[in-house]
């Protein structure tokens, strides 16, 4: 029997058996926290799975998912999971890097407009594991299963038409963290400013910046067009991913069957949130245009040729990210078959 056809028998054998309920008196509250909208398809994709996560305990765990930022922003998060102040979230690898920098290696240079399966065979391959395993040992934190899609990054401006790379120069760009994001915005010639995406839409209509990076569903999901969004280059610069992750200190409450019930279900479900979540970015792309905003499009020629120049700096820039040389030719493995 191959490991897949033996994790969807478990599953389908977890759901449709009861549970033995333990004497526990309450159910075991489990507080999960994002920063994105109701709308966005991460809070979408968290919400489904926390809502069949507490039919399938038969409401052994209560679920409670406060989105918008309501408890922590995901810059926050990380250390609120730590002093147990929350017990599930799904920070980006941008955030998740600094504490484990080799958490955002999709951002490097060599994965610059590449197709999502060159992003998927690093992240569910030999590079993601090795990532996993630091993150859940410098985190005290359990990782699920596979990381959840967001989607390309591009950049998205107010006042000056984006129609080339070139006109990023100068720009003032807001970007979610991490080293490699304002790394990408200087290496055009543009000004890098990181603000925590609960703050951007009022950032955006006072001028604080010009441009961000950004994806099309989450300028979409907070209708930036209000706050003055009206141009978008789209260049799929990188694939952005969140880490699922369980504090170690919830996780721990659990028996062994409700911990297999977890990652089975995350099992299940995250090949369905990836695919929800591309299909949102699609959808969103064209919400976008409907309400006005410019696209322009980097051509596949010139998106090779850039990364060929910034492949210049891959050591650099994979030093400064402190990107191990193992992780490096580990990453270079796992892609070779897609370049």
């Amino acid at each position: 029997m191959s490991t897949m056809v033996g994790r969807r028998i478990l599953l389908g054998s977890a759901l449709a058996a009861p549970f033995i309920r333990t004497a526990r008196a309450n159910p075991i509250q489990m507080r999960v926290s994002v920063d994105t909208t109701s709308t966005h398809g991460r809070t979408r994709s968290i919400a489904d799975f926390l809502k069949k996560l507490e039919a399938a305990s038969q409401g052994e765990i209560a679920p409670k998912l406060f989105d918008s930022g309501q408890l922590f922003a995901d810059r926050d998060v990380i250390k609120a999971m730590v002093l147990g102040q929350v017990e599930m979230a799904a920070p980006g690898t941008w955030l998740v890097s600094a504490y484990v920098p080799e958490a955002d290696f999709a951002q490097l240079p060599i994965f610059y407009g590449q197709p999502v399966e060159t992003t998927h065979r690093a992240i569910d391959g030999i590079p993601g594991d090795l990532v996993n395993a630091q993150v859940s040992k410098k985190l005290r934190v359990m990782i699920p299963g596979r990381w959840i899609d967001l989607g390309y990054t591009n950049w998205y401006g107010t006042r000056k038409p984006l129609t080339t790379l070139a006109d990023l120069k100068g720009l003032k760009i807001r970007n979610s963290g991490g080293f490699a994001q304002p790394w990408r915005a200087r290496f055009f010639g543009a000004v890098p400013n990181m603000t925590a995406w609960p703050d951007v839409p009022l950032a955006l209509s006072q001028g604080t910046f010009d441009a961000l990076q950004s994806t099309n569903e989450s300028c979409a999901s907070a209708k930036l067009w209000d706050a003055g969004l009206r141009y978008g280059l789209i260049d799929h610069q990188t694939m952005g991913d969140y880490i699922p992750m369980i504090s170690d200190s919830f996780w721990n409450t659990l028996s062994p069957a409700m911990k297999t019930l977890v990652t089975d279900l995350w099992a299940a479900n995250i090949g369905i949130y990836r695919t929800n979540l591309a299909t949102d970015q699609q959808r969103a792309e064209q919400e976008l245009k409907a309400k006005g905003v410019k696209l322009a499009y980097v051509p596949p020629e010139e998106l090779e040729a850039v990364r060929k120049l910034m492949m210049a700096d891959q050591t650099k820039v994979a030093l400064e990210m402190k990107i191990s040389p193992d992780i490096q030719a580990r990453i270079n493995e796992a892609i070779a078959a897609t370049n």
